[in-house]
């Protein structure tokens, strides 16, 4: 019985797999930092890549607007203009207590962004339709 015992203890112990070398198809693959280095050159030049007219966002969808009038696209860029101060309100406000940035990550960060971005993408199809801009506004004053 002892004798059956150590014999299936060789046996087991010759199946063990030991160190494996690295499989061919992970050999020679560049570091962690140099893929990474490449993502950030390819995502800044995507960004260069893209034209005034449809502007590179996350949060916003570049075609959102297309349909919209000139008075649509003006109440827009009234409320996201609003909303967007109020959350510049907010995130200074959670800026003076105690753990305001991990609030302002959290809960305000990525409402401002697409805010933001929701700006940009009004005053693109707002040029794009040659609309009347608060940028394309002459002065109201004269000189004499």
């Amino acid at each position: 019985m002892a004798e059956l015992r150590s014999q299936m203890q060789d046996r087991i112990a010759r199946r063990r797999p030991g160190p494996r070398p690295s499989p061919r198809h992970m050999r020679g693959l560049a570091p962690v930092s140099h893929v990474a280095g490449l993502f950030l050159t390819a995502a800044s030049l995507l960004g260069c890549a893209s034209s005034g007219d449809n502007p590179l966002t996350i949060f916003a969808d570049p075609g959102q607007y297309q349909y919209s009038t000139c008075e649509q696209l003006a109440g827009q860029r009234q409320y996201w203009t609003t909303r967007e101060q109020e959350l510049k309100l907010l995130m200074d406000k959670a800026d003076q207590g105690s753990g305001g940035t991990i609030v302002n990550l959290l809960a305000y960060k990525s409402d401002y962004v697409a805010a933001g971005e929701q700006l940009k993408v009004i005053e693109a199809t707002a040029r794009a339709k040659s609309c009347q801009t608060p940028s394309s506004w002459r002065s109201n004053s004269t000189v004499k």
